[in-house]
């Protein structure tokens, strides 16, 4: 309802226009829709501050998103729901390279969130989700789960 008086303002006073929500909002001052990602690879990564696994795949994701970003955008996201300062000080403290979903505000995702970590979701250019896949990652596999498609 507010988004259509907006319009009826744009129309009538000239306005700037309303647009769309974004679904989620990263750490580098990105507000992205899923809808804008569409036709490329994109790679989600659960991950916490507790979780070994986690933390010893990290710098082969870091690989991964430097050597790969022509060919699939990777994402971070904490398990635990961190506030965006929390995130931002454990990022800092484990050399996170790779852009992180904030969870101010609450993202929209594709998917359910893993039962188990580490966990890495997969969204084809299609927006097909494939995952997840539980486990270390590494730069090579995560080559094979975009090559597969």
């Amino acid at each position: 309802m507010y988004c259509r008086f907006l319009s009826v303002a744009v129309l009538v006073l000239g306005l700037a226009s309303c647009s769309p929500a974004a679904d989620f909002h990263t750490n580098q001052e990105q507000q992205l829709r899923w809808q804008d990602l569409q036709g490329e690879y994109v790679i989600v990564n659960y991950f916490a501050e507790w979780c070994a696994p986690c933390l010893r795949e990290l710098p082969e994701l870091n690989e991964f998103h430097h050597a790969h970003s022509d060919k699939a955008q990777l994402f971070g996201v904490s398990f635990d729901g961190l506030n965006n300062q929390e995130l931002a000080a454990l990022q800092q403290e484990y050399d996170i390279q790779f852009p992180l979903i904030l969870n101010q505000p609450v993202p929209q995702l594709p998917f359910a969130t893993p039962q188990m970590l580490p966990a890495t979701y997969v969204i084809t250019p299609s927006g097909e989700v494939k995952g997840p896949l539980l486990g270390e990652q590494t730069e090579a596999s995560l080559l094979r789960a975009i090559s597969a498609d």
